[in-house]
């Protein structure tokens, strides 16, 4: 038995006999637990959380036995293809006749930001774990959403703060024209201006793009030592894919990758990425809980996990945990109750759920390994630093939600 499954099976037992204790009935809203899976399956984000991320999914599902207060599991699925409207309209649908209970994954900025303003409209619930908006918690919290893995004020603070540090004082920004992509452009500008640098251009790109030639000639043509990339997933691997042929990082500059996932770095090859500094929120072996339930998701799907994938997983049990000790699942009720719970597992160190919707953590400088320092095709960081739960993410006293009482 794991220590995951060692964990829930715990969580059961107490929940049951906490229930048995009281006299308490479960308190279930219909015949099923039911979880909607919402992510982009096919597009530019497939490989961060699609598919990989139902997966874990489906394995917090099993290891809790696949049934919770005496009723089944349900869980169904959707592509939202990066659409806010299809994200929305899809969410609707499961609220209007497949009674959801939690809707999970939510991965593009836009697509949650749509998504979570119908969870709020039908007092459901929502984990959104792929998401990197800050917005999300901020302008845009609701009383119904989580926001789980990451978002762009520590991806801010980790790895620009570091570069700048480094000697990367000018930047030019190379972003994606969305949501995600403008909230990444503001917090990188903050923190490079904070620290004594300063941005001098940038310029926009649609989301998803496959050509950047036009794109890396405007940031050579810039003079400026940094190159940021406020973008993520295909257009991430493409621009510095093009980088490359255009010979940018020989002339002098420098690319800083804003948001590099696991597999990311594991398609372009540790010779393409060497040295790159990121910021992440969870490491497949960073210690022996993260690598023993890595090597449970490797085992079913070939791949190591990515940090958004194991923040599906986590962000499941909790909420399962939380329904079992509490006997219901109206997520009012439920919203509340996994707020009063610490996240502390494999994934998360040191978490917590603020007022806000965001679940604090600690999060990770690293560095990605020379070709020489790799030992297999998946060791591919150096954690150099964590960054603490309470520097990471944005302080209380400086958000926009309704929720906080400033």
């Amino acid at each position: 038995m794991t220590f995951n499954r060692k964990i829930l099976a715990s969580s059961v037992a107490l929940a049951a006999a906490t229930l048995m204790a009281t006299g308490a009935q479960a308190s279930m809203s219909d015949d099923a637990v039911r979880i909607g899976y919402l992510a982009d399956m096919s597009g530019t984000y497939r490989d961060l959380a699609g598919p990989g991320g139902l997966e874990a999914l489906k394995m917090a599902v099993e290891d809790f036995g696949g049934e919770v207060n005496g009723v089944p599991i349900e869980v169904f699925s959707a592509d939202d293809r990066n659409s806010a409207d299809v994200g929305a309209n899809t969410v609707r649908e499961w609220f209007d006749t497949k009674n959801v209970d939690l809707v999970a994954g939510l991965v593009a900025s836009s697509v949650s930001i749509a998504a979570t303003k119908v969870i709020e409209e039908n007092d459901g619930l929502g984990i959104v774990s792929g998401s990197a908006a800050s917005s999300i918690t901020n302008e845009h919290c609701t009383p119904n959403h989580i926001h789980w893995v990451y978002d762009t004020y520590p991806l801010a603070n980790g790895t620009a703060k570091a570069v700048v540090e480094q000697g990367g004082d000018s930047w030019f920004m190379l972003t994606a024209d969305y949501a995600f992509g403008h909230a990444l452009e503001d917090d990188v500008t903050r923190v490079v201006e904070e620290n004594g640098g300063e941005i001098v251009g940038g310029v926009r790109h649609p989301f998803p793009t496959s050509d950047f030639s036009s794109y890396i000639l405007q940031a050579q043509g810039s003079g400026a030592k940094i190159v940021g990339l406020a973008n993520a997933g295909a257009d991430t691997v493409n621009a510095i894919t093009t980088a490359s042929q255009f010979g940018l990082t020989q002339s002098g500059q420098q690319l800083a990758g804003l948001l590099i996932f696991l597999n990311d770095v594991h398609s372009m090859g540790l010779e393409a990425t060497q040295n790159l500094l990121l910021t992440t929120g969870w490491y497949w072996d960073m210690d022996e809980q993260a690598r023993e339930w890595a090597d449970r998701y490797f085992e079913r799907t070939g791949k190591r996990p990515t940090m958004v994938q194991a923040g599906i997983y986590s962000s499941t049990a909790h909420y399962l945990e939380t329904v079992a000790e509490a006997g219901t699942d109206n997520p009012e009720q439920i919203r509340a109750a996994m707020a009063e719970r610490p996240v502390e597992d494999f994934f998360s160190r040191n978490g917590y759920i603020r007022e806000d919707g965001r679940m604090v953590h600690d999060m990770y400088l690293a560095q990605v390994k020379t070709p020489a320092e790799s030992e297999n095709e998946w060791d591919v960081y150096e954690v150099l630093s964590t960054i603490p739960a309470e520097e990471a993410f944005r302080p209380l006293s400086e958000s926009q939600c309704d929720l906080v009482n400033n």
